[in-house]
C-alpha cells in the first residue's frame, strides 16, 4: 500500500501543508510480561495498550500487510523459576515448571484479547515452535558476538548458601541496591528492581530467600559484552535522539545517566579513614562538594574503580557506586534458560533473561512470518531496511536495557569494521524507543513484588469496559510524566460523589460520540428508509476534517497519544453541537436533514478512522453498520466521504432501538450512575 501524499488514482490528496512521513513497512514491540503471573494493570495500561494503538494506527496509515506488532511471554529467568518454586513448597501448585508458565501464558493471551490488544503473534519464548526459533536465534546471536570479538570470559563471585549447598540464582539473594540514589530495598544478585545494575559483592546486605542465612560468595565464570567499547557511539547516538522531537526526553536524559566515568560515593564520616587509604587505591579524582553528606572519587576505568571498592570494603568503608557502562552479563547458571552456545571450554550455561528478551522480538518475528506461509529470512526486510522501523514500547525502568545494552550490541553486530552509530542498509537498525513514565496506583508505584499490589488488569474488567479503559489510558499523557491511575472500586479513599475518573473519559465515546451515531442512523431510517443520503458533504466540513486529521497525524507521529484524544474530544463535540442545531427538532425539512446527515455521516466517519487504533470494539461495530469494508480505514483516502466506498443508493444495516455502538459498564449503570 502506497504511503505517499497521492490517492490512488494519483492525485494529490487534499492537504496543502506537509504531513509526516512513516516507514514503509514497521515491527512495534511491547515489552515482555515475565510468565510467573497474569498481567495487572501496568503490563496493560502503562505500556501494551499503546502499542497496540500504534500498531493499529500503522496497519491504517501505511497497509496493514506492512506492519507486525509482535510481543510474547518472556517465559525464562529467576523470578519465573523461583515463582514456581515458591508456589509449589507452599502447596499452591502441584505441575511442572513447563506447565505453569504455560498456563499463565495462556491467561495473557486472554487479557489482551479482552482489551482489545492485537498482536500478529503474543509468542512466548519458552514454548512451542516460538521456542525452537528463539533458541536458534540466540545462537546465532552470540555466536556472532563472540566471532566479532565483543566478549569476554569474566569470573565474578556468585552467590552461595552453605545451608542449603547451592549456587544462589538471580531472584534468590535480596539485598538493598547499592547504587547511589537508588533506594530500593528490592536489590537482587546482580540487580535491583529498578533496573540498575551493579557486581554481587557490593550488594548491601544480602539474604537468602531459601533458608535466610547470609550467603558466602563463591566464584562462578560468564560470557560479558564488552559494554563500556560502546561509549563513545552511544553518547554520538544519543546527540543524535536530542535532537529528535519523536523521542522523549526520559529516554535520552536515562541513557545518558549510564555515559558517565565510574565513581564512588562516600559518606563523610569515612573522609579520614579514606584520606589515609587514598596512595595505596587506584589513580582517582577526588571530587569537592562541601554541601553534600558524602563524597565522590572518579575514576578512569572500570576495573579501577572495582580495584578500589574492595580497598574499601576490606576497610570497612561504606559507599554507593554511581551509574556507568559495565559489562553486560550474557550467561548465568540457572537450569531454567536458553541454551548458551558452548565458546571456548566454557559450556553448560544458560543465556540470561534480559540479553535473550532483547532479540526476542526478532525471533518472534521470525516465527510469525514462518506461520503465514513466509520466508523467514524476510525478517531482515522489517528489522534490517532503512525503509523500516522498530518501535519499541517499554516502561521507564526498562531504559537501562532497551537504550544501552542493546543499541550497543546491534552497533557490535554491524559488519563493517569502521562501525559508526548510524547503521547501513542490511544492519540492524537502532530501535525508536518509546518509554512511558511510571503510571502509578492511587498515587503509589505499585509492584507485584512490592508493598502496594496493583489490581490485575482482568480484575478491572468487571467494573469498565475495555474501551473506557483504554481512552483513560491514553489520554493520561504517560509520555510526559508519571501519573497515578484512580479508579474508585479500587480506590478506598474515594467519596460517593465524587466522578470516576475512567467512567469520566469515557464518556466523549458512550454518550457524545454514541448519540451522534444512533441519530445519524434512527434519521436515516425514518426519513429515508436506511438509505444513506448520496450528497457530498459541504466544504466546511472537509476543511474542519482536514485540520483534525492532519493534528491528529502529527501528534500520532510523535507518540502523543493523550494530544490525539485532545483533537477528537473537540472534534466529535463540534459534531455533536452541530447534530443538535441541524437535527434536533422533529420538523426538520427533508432536503435539509439529507445535507445534514451526509455531512454527519462524514463527521462520524472521520471520528471512526481517527478513534479505529484507541477504541476498536465500538468502531468495529460501526464498520458493520455501515456496511463498508476494510478500504474505510485507509489513510490513502482518508479524506473521502462513505459514499466514496458505497456507491449510490447504499442502505445501511437497520439499527434496532436504543443499540449501543459505546457504552458503559453494567455496573456503572446498576450503580445509579445516570447519563
Amino acid at each position: 500500500m502506497s504511503n505517499k501524499n497521492n490517492t490512488p488514482d494519483g492525485k494529490p490528496k487534499a492537504f496543502e501543508i506537509p504531513r509526516p512521513e512513516f516507514p514503509k513497512r514497521a515491527v512495534v514491540t511491547g515489552g515482555m510480561p515475565y510468565g510467573n503471573k497474569e498481567l495487572h494493570f501496568g503490563h496493560v495500561g502503562g505500556m501494551l495498550v499503546f502499542a497496540d494503538t500504534y500498531a493499529r494506527f500503522l496497519r491504517d496509515r501505511i497497509g496493514e500487510e506492512n506492519v507486525i506488532f509482535v510481543s510474547g511471554t518472556d517465559c525464562y529467568g529467576s523470578p519465573i523459576a523461583e515463582g514456581w518454586r515458591q508456589k509449589v513448597a507452599k502447596g499452591e501448585y502441584e505441575g511442572s515448571l513447563e506447565e505453569f508458565v504455560t498456563g499463565n501464558h495462556e491467561k495473557q493471551k486472554a487479557t489482551l484479547r479482552a482489551y482489545g490488544i492485537k498482536p500478529n503473534l503474543f509468542a512466548a519464548s519458552g514454548l512451542g515452535r516460538s521456542k525452537e526459533i528463539h533458541a536458534e536465534v540466540t545462537d546465532r546471536f552470540l555466536t556472532s558476538l563472540y566471532a566479532k570479538g565483543q566478549l569476554n570470559q569474566i569470573s565474578t563471585m556468585q552467590f552461595f548458601d552453605e545451608k542449603a549447598g547451592v549456587f544462589l540464582n538471580g531472584r534468590q539473594v535480596v539485598g538493598k541496591c547499592p547504587v547511589e540514589g537508588c533506594t530500593s530495598e528490592k536489590g537482587y544478585a546482580d540487580e535491583c528492581d529498578l533496573g540498575h545494575q551493579y557486581m554481587p559483592e557490593n550488594l548491601l546486605n544480602p539474604v537468602s530467600t531459601l533458608t535466610g542465612e547470609t550467603p558466602t560468595m563463591k566464584p562462578v565464570t560468564n560470557w560479558y559484552f564488552k559494554l563500556r567499547d560502546y561509549e563513545k557511539l552511544l553518547q554520538d547516538w544519543v546527540a543524535e535522539l536530542q535532537k529528535r522531537k519523536d523521542i522523549r526526553p526520559v529516554v535520552w536524559k536515562t541513557i545518558g545517566e549510564f555515559l558517565k566515568p565510574p565513581v564512588i560515593y562516600v559518606k563523610r564520616e569515612f573522609e579520614e579513614k579514606y584520606l589515609s587509604l587514598r596512595d595505596s587505591m587506584p589513580a582517582h579524582n577526588y571530587l569537592e562538594e562541601p554541601k553534600k553528606p558524602s563524597f565522590t572519587i572518579e575514576f578512569t576505568t572500570l576495573s579501577d574503580c572495582d580495584d578500589a571498592c574492595r580497598i574499601l570494603t576490606q576497610n570497612g568503608i561504606r559507599y554507593r557506586t554511581g551509574k556507568t557502562l559495565v559489562p553486560f552479563r550474557l550467561t548465568g547458571n540457572i537450569e531454567w534458560g536458553v541454551p548458551a552456545p558452548k565458546m571456548e571450554d566454557v559450556e553448560g550455561l544458560t543465556v540470561w533473561v534480559w540479553p535473550e528478551s532483547l532479540w526476542a522480538p526478532i525471533s518472534f518475528t521470525q516465527t510469525y512470518l514462518e506461520q503465514i506461509g513466509h520466508d523467514r529470512a524476510e525478517w531482515k526486510d522489517f528489522w534490517c531496511s532503512k525503509e523500516s522501523n522498530v518501535y519499541q514500547f517499554i516502561g521507564q525502568d526498562n531504559i537501562y536495557f532497551y537504550g544501552v545494552a542493546e543499541p550497543a550490541m546491534w552497533m557490535a553486530q554491524q559488519e563493517s569494521a569502521d562501525k559508526t552509530a548510524t547503521p547501513a542498509e542490511g544492519e540492524l537498525q537502532l530501535p525508536l524507543i518509546v518509554a512511558n513514565h511510571h503510571i502509578l496506583f492511587l498515587d503509589k508505584k505499585a509492584s507485584s513484588s512490592g508493598a502496594v499490589k496493583p489490581p490485575m488488569a482482568d480484575d478491572l474488567l468487571n467494573f469498565y469496559t475495555p474501551e473506557q479503559l483504554r481512552m483513560h489510558w491514553l489520554g493520561l499523557g504517560l509520555g510526559q510524566r508519571s501519573v497515578s491511575f484512580m479508579p474508585k472500586p479500587f480506590n478506598p479513599d474515594a467519596k460517593p460523589d465524587e466522578a470516576d475518573p475512567v467512567v469520566k473519559d469515557g464518556l466523549l465515546l458512550s454518550n457524545v460520540y454514541n448519540r451522534m451515531i444512533r441519530t445519524a442512523f434512527y434519521t436515516t431510517q425514518k426519513l429515508f428508509d436506511g438509505v444513506m443520503p448520496d450528497l457530498a458533504p459541504e466544504e466546511k466540513f472537509l476543511e474542519e476534517a482536514k485540520k483534525a486529521v492532519l493534528e491528529y497525524e502529527r501528534h500520532m507521529a510523535k507518540f502523543n497519544f493523550h494530544q490525539c484524544t485532545y483533537v477528537l474530544d473537540s472534534y466529535i463535540r463540534n459534531g455533536s453541537k452541530y447534530m443538535a442545531r441541524t437535527l434536533g427538532s422533529e420538523d426538520v425539512p427533508r432536503d435539509e436533514a439529507a445535507q445534514a446527515l451526509a455531512n454527519l455521516f462524514y463527521i462520524i466517519r472521520i471520528a471512526g478512522v481517527l478513534l479505529h487504533p484507541m477504541a476498536p470494539f465500538g468502531t468495529e461495530k460501526l464498520q458493520e453498520y455501515l456496511q463498508v469494508d476494510d478500504r474505510i480505514w485507509s489513510w490513502d483516502t482518508i479524506l473521502e466521504p462513505l459514499t466514496f466506498f458505497t456507491g449510490a443508493q447504499h442502505k445501511l444495516k437497520f439499527l434496532p432501538p436504543r443499540t449501543d455502538f459505546f457504552t458503559r459498564h453494567e455496573s456503572q449503570f446498576a450503580a445509579g450512575d445516570a447519563e
